[in-house]
């Protein structure tokens, strides 16, 4: 795996840009750019499970909520790779991944970095959609 980072400015606070990541509709909104259908499942709380679905090919990853700070920063840990909705193990391609957000004030607003480790086969792919999903983050989050 590489870790990648990708970053923004978004000219709303911390507290409206984190309602955006991981508010459910939200969450559905943005996420969709990169893998169709995306939804989380579970509780975002420090120590729990968590899991990233698309609910159009049935493909997720179970991730460790491993650090929380909430309206600053959150960690998973991708423990598994699933097919049909947690049901059964497939490809471990994301297993052992990291996945971070940090949200830091700046310039009266919100610098956003996500750092993520993706498998090599999916590089060119999250290269193109991570910019994307970060447009519609700020676009949501700087809506009215």
């Amino acid at each position: 795996m590489k870790e990648t980072h990708f970053l923004i400015h978004i000219y709303a606070s911390r507290e409206r840009v984190w309602k955006v990541l991981w508010d459910d509709e939200t969450f559905r909104n943005w996420a969709d750019l990169i893998d169709e259908g995306t939804y989380m499942k579970g509780l975002l709380q420090e120590g729990h499970t968590v899991e990233f679905i698309s609910s159009v090919n049935g493909y997720g990853v179970i991730s460790l909520v491993e650090e929380l700070r909430p309206h600053e920063y959150v960690s998973f840990r991708h423990s598994a790779d699933t097919k049909e909705i947690g049901q059964q193990e497939r490809e471990q391609e994301w297993t052992g991944g990291r996945e971070s957000y940090t949200l830091t004030e700046e310039n009266g607003g919100t610098l956003l970095v996500i750092k993520t480790d993706i498998p090599k086969e999916q590089e060119e792919t999250f290269g193109i959609r991570l910019p994307k999903a970060l447009e519609r983050i700020k676009e949501l989050a700087e809506e009215e």
